[in-house]
């Protein structure tokens, strides 16, 4: 461990993973398609890694096909309370060691993962993520390939960057420095089932601090992230320093939310089980070794708001792809729209043409924009929301409604047109292919910019739709506090790391930024050293002479 201590190490310069396009007759799809008939060909059963050891449970559950749920990709070992006991020792012991690492010794460990992502395991992990939550090829590799590896070698550098942070000045005889210690206890990760990427990164940002992490996968995505854990640890990622655990939550979370030496909570799901996370944490604080951090990005009710001098086919499109992309399953997509009355008209012309040329169907067929929802609780929960909107006196459905879960969880892209601003579809998070548009007369712009502000409890992104500068500085400074992304003339989506730090506040979350410097520092708690080199020998101070 103390080969690198006569270097001083840069880290290379991360830029983004540059995405594969899948063109037609390409090499790079014909090597997906491969990956993508492998893994549905192969039946996997997937156990908890608990220091580094598999633990089978018996207790299974299993992974679908959500485009296909008659076909079974894998089961899975599910926790109990011994084993989530087991997984919090196992994240102590490993402790010591790890944090103890050179940094640059677990920069190399998260640098090979990313390796590794970006070339052996690209399609294996793209397939992976397409076949378990029926993502279509562009939005797996933007997630699981690209964002993935960006996550990785962008949070080494910024790791880098934190640890050069220095006092600027020392006195005469002083030295100054910090150092930026792990948190003490173990960091739970509690990831969500739409992005590959997100689960990597809550456990792996804290783990390139010096943390030891207990990962807990959502029961509808446990498939990826176990995939992941095998990339960890051919990159050299010591035993139990990431603990894969999955099962109920209640159970796991409670547990681990129980233990004195929980450390720090890095979430990403919804915002009522973060408030309850919160709030267990608040009941126990008399009984942690220090405060735990609690890092949080939750719902969206995320907009996109046109002004008159808006271009409506730019306008059509963000929409589209705002609201459809992955189902809308992102808590970054466009669920409501203010569209000015002098634009409707054409605006819905350009927008029913668009929706008109949309395909729905399995991941496997690359032509299909639109694949189905995660599960059948998720189809259920989107289906009332639109069979409300066919019912209410207030609202109608224009585009889409259709649901049909023989073979897959699939609902058409929805359009619902409403006459009511805080109509429940404008208000309330969905998280399916569900878009509600509200038609405002234009003379009342400032007027419904701040109907926009108020309407809803969350803040993670929104979009201005304008040419006018005017009118986007006025929607910047109304809409100043509705979201974490604000977006310009582009769809509320789609952030990159290194580029558009990406988390909201409100009900959406702690704003805390993944994809910057600033999340890191959160796994981290410093402390500030003053050597003197030359010491005081007496008492007094000058001021005391009295002759």
């Amino acid at each position: 461990m103390s080969q690198l201590n006569n270097s001083i190490i840069r880290v290379p310069k991360p830029v983004n993973e540059p995405q594969f396009d899948y063109a037609l007759n390409s090499e790079n799809r014909s090597q997906l398609k491969t990956a993508l008939s492998q893994l549905a060909d192969k039946h996997l059963e997937i156990p908890l890694v608990i220091g580094g050891k598999e633990v089978k449970t018996g207790k299974l559950g299993e992974v679908v096909m959500p485009h296909d749920h008659g076909h079974t990709l894998a089961d899975y070992h599910q926790a109990g309370e011994k084993e989530v006991q087991m997984a919090i020792e196992a994240a102590m012991d490993a402790k010591t060691e790890w944090q103890r690492l050179r940094w640059e010794e677990r920069a190399a460990i998260f640098l090979k993962a990313a390796e590794l992502i970006s070339g052996k395991y690209r399609f294996q992990l793209n397939a992976a993520s397409m076949l378990s939550t029926s993502k279509n090829v562009y939005q797996a590799e933007i997630d699981a390939a690209c964002e993935m590896i960006d996550f990785l070698r962008f949070n080494v550098y910024f790791a880098q960057t934190i640890y050069a942070e220095q006092p600027l000045y020392s006195s005469k005889g002083i030295w100054n420095f910090t150092q930026y210690r792990p948190l003490e206890g173990f960091v739970l990760a509690v990831t969500p089932f739409n992005f590959t990427a997100i689960a990597g990164n809550l456990a792996a940002a804290p783990a390139i601090m010096g943390n030891t992490v207990i990962l807990k996968p959502a029961s509808s995505c446990v498939y990826t992230p176990w995939l992941l854990m095998q990339i960890f640890k051919e990159a050299g990622l010591p035993d139990g320093v990431i603990n894969f655990i999955p099962g109920p939550g209640s159970l796991v979370g409670d547990i681990c939310l129980a233990s004195p030496h929980l450390g720090g909570v890095h979430f990403t799901g919804s915002t009522a089980v973060f408030q309850h996370i919160w709030k267990t944490i608040g009941n126990n604080i008399d009984t942690y070794q220090s405060y735990p951090r609690i890092v949080g990005e939750t719902g969206g009710k995320d907009f996109i708001f046109a002004h008159g001098s808006a271009d409506v086919q730019k306008l059509a499109i963000a929409c589209i792809r705002g609201a459809f992309d992955f189902q809308g399953q992102k808590c970054s997509a466009a669920s409501r729209a203010y569209i000015p009355k002098s634009l409707w008209t054409e605006f819905r012309t350009v927008l029913e043409e668009q929706m008109e040329k949309i395909t729905m169907g399995p991941v496997t067929d690359f032509s299909n924009f639109v694949n189905a929802v995660i599960d059948r609780k998720a189809f259920e929960t989107i289906r009332n929301y639109i069979g409300y909107a066919q019912k209410a006196d207030n609202a109608e459905i224009i585009i889409g409604g259709h649901c049909d879960d023989s073979r897959g969880y699939f609902i058409e892209p929805t359009i619902v047109l409403t006459t009511d601003p805080q109509f429940k579809t404008m208000q309330e998070e969905i998280f399916g292919p569900v878009l509600t548009i509200y038609v405002y007369p234009d003379d009342t712009y400032q007027e419904t910019l701040k109907i926009c502000d108020q309407t809803s409890i969350y803040a993670l992104t929104g979009a201005i739709f304008a040419k006018d500068r005017l009118a986007i500085s006025q929607a910047m400074d109304a809409l100043e506090n509705t979201a974490g992304n604000f977006y310009i003339n582009d769809k509320p989506t789609g952030a990159v790391v290194g580029q558009q730090p990406f988390g909201g506040a409100r009900a959406s979350g702690t704003n805390d930024k993944a994809g910057a410097a600033s999340n890191l520092m959160r796994w981290v708690s410093p402390r500030t050293v003053k050597e003197a080199f030359d010491s005081a020998e007496q008492f007094d101070y000058p001021f005391m002479q009295t002759k």
